[in-house]
């Protein structure tokens, strides 16, 4: 299976903050979760995949392309939304057309018009007079307008109601059908990646912290419960990040299943993402 993203040994620094040996793959018909606290170096992973910013080290190839020598050729099968729209106010639908068309030789005018009419965007209704709901559906039609084989979402569907977003979610997996195209998504709403995404990579102070499928990753993961003091009885290749509380503490478990033959006394509960991240970002480890 092709990879469409390759990132091998990513760093780059930033005053005091540094994103330091990155891995991360994309393989063709799958979405990718990006999760972390923020500063954890989301975004600046994605602005090195886009070229905004020069990594210090590291590869980055776009569906085979080198991202540095053939960074040019490979954006044309990107399509990009962010969290806020960064469309001018006073552009309209139309507008934003004759604007992009011109920069992607793929670009779908039926297309795009049919992704207006499914939005119930207006052609000629200005940005300034949208719904931010609105505003993330426009982004998207013009992103993949010129049908990319690769879309990056950066916290695209932060600040929707549950309603925009569900929308949103099922056009992102009629869009991987297409086993040749893949999404990376960039998010704190990891409801939303358990519903969509196939594969998780945790961020943590600019370096990957976990990684794999989202599937195994919530069967495996679990929270144990403990009592005042247990986790003292837990050898200490069984312990995970812990977080206490007035009763006592709780424990993520990387292996429910072993964690359990071998504290068959201690209840358990299965992890969500939520709980992954909050885990390792402010758990005791």
């Amino acid at each position: 299976m092709e990879n469409l993203i390759e990132i091998a040994h990513l760093c780059k620094q930033y005053g005091a903050f540094s994103l330091k040996d990155v891995n991360l793959t994309l393989p063709a018909g799958s979405i990718v979760g990006l999760i972390g606290e923020n500063g954890a170096g989301k975004t600046t992973t994605l602005k090195s995949l886009l070229g905004l910013i020069r990594p210090d080290e590291g590869q980055i190839n776009l569906m085979g392309l080198d991202a540095q020598k053939e960074g040019v050729r490979a954006h044309r099968e990107i399509g990009v939304v962010l969290d806020e729209c960064c469309f001018h106010e006073h552009l309209t639908p139309a507008h934003l057309e004759r604007i992009l068309s011109p920069l992607f030789p793929s670009w779908d005018p039926a297309y795009y018009a049919a992704l207006l009419r499914r939005f119930a965007l207006d052609p000629t209704k200005c940005v300034k007079a949208l719904s931010r709901g609105m505003k993330t559906k426009l982004s998207l039609a013009c992103a993949m307008a010129h049908h990319p084989r690769l879309l990056i979402l950066d916290e695209a569907t932060s600040g929707l109601d549950p309603v925009v977003r569900s929308e949103m979610l099922d056009l992102f997996l009629e869009f991987i059908q297409d086993d040749s195209r893949g999404i990376l998504m960039s998010t704190h709403i990891t409801t939303d990646l358990e519903r969509v995404a196939d594969y998780i990579v945790l961020l943590q102070h600019g370096q990957v912290r976990l990684a794999g499928e989202k599937d195994q990753m919530l069967e495996r993961f679990a929270v144990a419960q403990l009592h005042q003091g247990e986790e003292a009885s837990i050898r200490s290749a069984d312990r995970g990040p812990l977080r206490r509380h007035g009763f006592g503490a709780e424990m993520l478990v990387a292996d429910r299943r072993a964690f359990s033959r071998a504290y068959p006394h201690i209840p358990l509960n299965r992890a969500t993402l939520d709980d992954i991240m909050v885990f390792y970002g402010k758990g005791e480890m």
